[in-house]
């Protein structure tokens, strides 16, 4: 597809994710619009294009009267990554905000609709898929998108958010025609990232030269986290090849224990420490791993970053730009907040 003079809207522009995308649409020569309330987003991210003036930028709260409406007008492609969120301490603490999300997504869906637009690119979250099968840290499971299926259990009020707006877009699609697709995030992380997401949660906990150096949980949880350029590029690929609502896992099938991951952090930051287990925290489902065999079908699309090349490169980027005194101040908030 040529991106070139493609107007492109992000919400949620100024993210870990958000921002990526942005430089990756950039780079494609669309012309791209950002909303961001910055609750959880950073300036920072996208400052260098709005002072060159290569985005047109827009600080609101997409929930608010009119401003999705404002946002939408003249835009041939959406992708929605706004929401109302955090790390697992938030999913896990917090029903009330994520449960705006209904209604955040639902006016950017049917303002975009109104306004005509070609097509919405979601992000969606392995949030939606059932609690039930993600409880045994020694199982070898990978969940495939077709597992999303009643009875539903999806993961806190975050999750069920997620899965409604699914339902919707394949809903848009088949009674108003409008082309949407869905990309399923597994757990991601990069530079840009915030401490309340775990990579950059352990991360952190090296640079404030924690001991003990805590982990929430038993450590055995399974995860996979993906590194956000992979994300980026399976998230336009879904916009290249997706029309017809489905959803596709995004998510690399290295299969990370948590334990594991602290222990190199520790080891490539030179951080001797007592590792601390804390089994009364927010730990989440204990086996979470993509299956990504349909995002190589739909798409051709495969992670091209191993977690260990990636942690590193994120290791990198945290210490050389971060200041200690900034990061204690926020820390301990941030675990459990946005």
């Amino acid at each position: 597809m040529n991106w070139q003079g493609v107007r492109v809207l992000v919400t949620g522009g100024a993210s870990l994710i958000g921002s990526h995308l942005v430089d990756a649409l950039l780079e494609r020569a669309a012309l791209v619009k950002v909303v961001d309330d910055l609750s959880s987003g950073k300036l920072e991210n996208i400052q260098e294009h709005i002072d060159s003036g290569r985005i047109e930028f827009i600080e609101a709260d997409l929930r608010e009267p009119g401003v999705a409406r404002r946002a939408v007008k003249g835009i041939h492609i959406i992708f929605h990554l706004a929401a109302d969120h955090g790390g697992r301490g938030y999913v896990d603490l917090h029903q009330a905000g994520p449960a705006s999300n209904l209604l955040l997504d639902g006016l950017v869906f049917w303002e975009a609709y109104r306004a005509d637009v070609e097509k919405v690119v979601f992000a969606s979250s392995a949030c939606v898929y059932p609690n039930y099968l993600q409880q045994d840290p020694s199982e070898v499971i990978y969940l495939a998108e077709h597992m999303v299926k009643a009875p539903y259990d999806a993961d806190n009020m975050y999750g069920w958010a997620k899965l409604v707006a699914e339902m919707t877009l394949r809903a848009y699609f088949r009674e108003y025609g409008m082309k949407t697709a869905s990309c399923r995030y597994f757990p991601v992380y990069g530079p840009r990232g915030v401490e309340n997401h775990a990579v950059i949660a352990m991360i952190a906990r090296a640079f404030l030269k924690q001991n003990p150096f805590v982990v929430w949980g038993t450590g055995e949880q399974i995860r996979n986290w993906t590194y956000v350029d992979d994300i980026v590029n399976g998230t336009i690929l879904a916009a290249e090849k997706i029309d017809d609502g489905r959803a596709v896992n995004l998510g690399t099938m290295e299969r990370i224990r948590v334990l594991d991951a602290a222990k190199e952090v520790l080891r490539y930051t030179g951080h001797q420490a007592e590792i601390r287990l804390e089994a009364d925290k927010p730990t989440g489902p204990l086996n979470r791993v993509a299956d990504n065999f349909l995002a190589k079908k739909l798409l051709g699309w495969e992670p091209q970053v191993k977690f260990i090349d990636g942690l590193r490169r994120t290791i990198d980027w945290y210490f050389s730009t971060k200041h200690e005194r900034e990061v204690a101040a926020i820390f301990e908030t941030m675990l459990t907040e946005r």
